[in-house]
């Protein structure tokens, strides 16, 4: 059966993660692993095809049941609840597809070998992770205990480009009164705070606003996974590095902020903030490093102020949550919030010029 070959293939090849990581972009890795996964069958008694070696080896070598959707370039997200529950976001809508894995241990295997891609370790000491794939799209993926129901597997994905601000005009995701405000945000140094919900484009948006910049600046973007494509000269990108299996040598966002600061940065361009770092970016605002951008998860203009001064809190020292309150609203010069509609469409919702910032 074609699954006992498999099952056997495995096992022969226990240990030889790296091969099979190698083999999924060297032909020459790849005829090696087709090799060694017909000796496996061989070795078992079995007679094997060509074509069923290579179908074996091609299992081996992909994703599953998940090859098919991580293919498809509309696909932006792919969610697995349970063997037989496999959403995908595509074009900007939720779906259930048919995709079927076999049983819960074929999810954590699939999971198992996601993470050996990103050359990380998921098993019973680590039953969670969080990487980036080779292609750039961002992993998670969780196993029981921590996962009552079943291995989880979720994957971000993201195109080899963003789209540019004129695209964005465009596709009605800046209407023109927001997209002039933004070019001329960009052109007088501003600082913008892009905030919204999870999906509704503020990544793209701070791409967009960092290919506005001029060509003779520098632009260093801070990033827990790397995802900004920004069409610029000179970028220099920073990605966190998570600890190691003993858990050291971890590299935070805060880290990263400190070290920025002394690469001699025209723009400084953080992904996304979500902890103490965000203390750092707002003294780094305060200092002379004009022009920056950042997103942030919130549900308005004002809960994104807000939620910026309580993450500067976590990082603060002591110092009063009133007084930091207030450093933000002097030093995000605008707000820009972001929401996605029941048709998956990305607009620009609400704009606020802070004090100090130009007018209202």
């Amino acid at each position: 059966m074609k699954d006992d070959r498999l099952a056997r293939a495995r096992a022969a090849l226990f240990g030889s993660t790296s091969v099979v990581v190698r083999a999924r972009e060297d032909p020459e890795a790849r005829r090696l692993l087709e090799q060694a996964v017909a000796g496996a069958v061989a070795r078992s008694a079995d007679l094997a095809r060509p074509e069923e070696v290579a179908e074996l080896a091609e299992e081996l070598l992909g994703f599953g049941p998940l090859q098919p959707l991580l293919a498809d370039p509309r696909v932006t997200d792919v969610l697995v609840n349970r063997p037989d529950e496999v959403y995908v976001e595509r074009d900007g809508r939720l779906v259930r597809t048919g995709a079927r894995f076999r049983d819960e241990r074929h999810v954590e295997e699939v999971a198992r070998r996601l993470a050996a891609a990103c050359g990380r370790r998921l098993d019973a000491a680590h039953p969670f992770v969080d990487a980036r794939l080779p292609d750039g799209s961002r992993l998670h993926a969780v196993l029981p205990p921590c996962a009552p129901r079943g291995a989880a597997i979720t994957i971000r994905r993201f195109g080899r480009s963003f789209p540019r601000f004129d695209e964005l005009e465009r596709a009605g995701t800046l209407a023109p009164e927001v997209a002039g405000r933004l070019r001329a945000a960009v052109a007088e140094r501003r600082n913008v705070l892009v905030a919204g919900a999870t999906g509704s484009g503020k990544t793209t948006l701070v791409n967009a606003l960092a290919g506005l910049v001029s060509p003779d600046e520098r632009i260093i973007t801070i990033e827990d996974a790397l995802e900004l494509r920004i069409d610029h000269p000179h970028v220099v990108p920073l990605e966190c590095r998570h600890a190691n299996v003993e858990g050291v040598g971890a590299v935070t966002l805060r880290d990263l902020v400190r070290q920025a600061l002394r690469m001699r940065p025209d723009r400084i361009v953080i992904g996304e903030m979500r902890g103490p770092e965000a203390f750092d970016v707002l003294q780094a605002w305060h200092t002379g490093h004009r022009g920056s951008f950042t997103t942030i998860h919130a549900n308005g203009p004002e809960d994104a102020l807000e939620r910026f001064a309580t993450l500067a809190a976590l990082g603060g020292g002591g110092v009063p949550f009133e007084a930091l309150a207030r450093q933000v609203r002097a030093a995000a010069d605008l707000v820009v919030f972001l929401s996605r509609d029941r048709e998956g469409r990305r607009r620009v919702t609400a704009i606020e010029a802070r004090e100090g910032a130009g007018g209202r």
